[in-house]
């Protein structure tokens, strides 16, 4: 949590022409994320690797440019849930926690004088998985892949879209859906020695949050 406390403060600004105006948008939102699974394989028996649904917090820094259709967007990212690996009628969890920091590309399809403004977004940055659980000496299906409690950074595509309501002056509700996507975090979930995994993880937050333009 000081890592969302923390990163809150950084700013990035887009890079215009002198002659554009400048708006900007600082924000917070809450809501749910939802990883995809990936196979680790193994002779004796494959199993699923994943972490289960769990909280997501985000701050961002917008810098909109003249009517406020183009912009872009400085994103920090907290998340936290257990991780679960399972194989038939067997299964194991492990705390976790995720930060991640990127730099989005916006698009909305209004002006900032708008009541109503659909946006999309895209951009990239990184994402470093951690495991927050006590390492056991036997753990359920150790003989495919063990937890860690170790740091694993990820390169991280972001895409998105959401929607943003004007509901008071320079205030805005912001409703939003975002895939964050990083290769296998294989030193978090790492496959014992006669095991593989490979892959990208999709991670979908759904969220709600508010934004005070200035």
């Amino acid at each position: 949590m000081k890592h969302f406390l923390s990163l809150m403060s950084l700013a990035i600004a887009v890079a215009t022409p002198s002659a554009f105006a400048q708006k900007w948008e600082v924000g917070f939102g809450a809501g749910g994320s939802f990883l995809t699974s990936e196979t680790v394989t193994n002779p004796a028996g494959n199993a699923d690797a994943t972490r289960n649904p769990g909280l997501a917090l985000s701050a961002w820094l917008d810098n909109n440019i003249g009517s406020g259709v183009f912009g872009g967007e400085f994103r920090y990212d907290y998340e936290m849930g257990n991780l679960k690996l399972s194989s038939g009628g067997t299964s194991t969890t492990f705390a976790s926690r995720s930060n991640a920091v990127h730099y989005d590309f916006v698009f909305n399809f209004a002006s900032s004088e708008s009541a109503v403004r659909p946006y999309v977004a895209a951009g990239g940055g990184v994402k470093w998985y951690s495991g927050t659980g006590t390492e056991q000496v036997y753990q359920p299906l150790s003989n495919i892949a063990v937890f860690s409690d170790v740091r694993d950074l990820r390169a991280l595509a972001s895409v998105g879209a959401g929607v943003k309501f004007n509901i008071a002056k320079s205030t805005l509700l912001r409703l939003e859906i975002h895939d964050y996507m990083t290769p296998f975090p294989s030193k978090l979930i790492a496959p014992v020695a006669g095991s593989s995994v490979g892959g990208w993880l999709q991670d979908f937050v759904v969220s709600a949050g508010l934004s005070f333009s200035f």
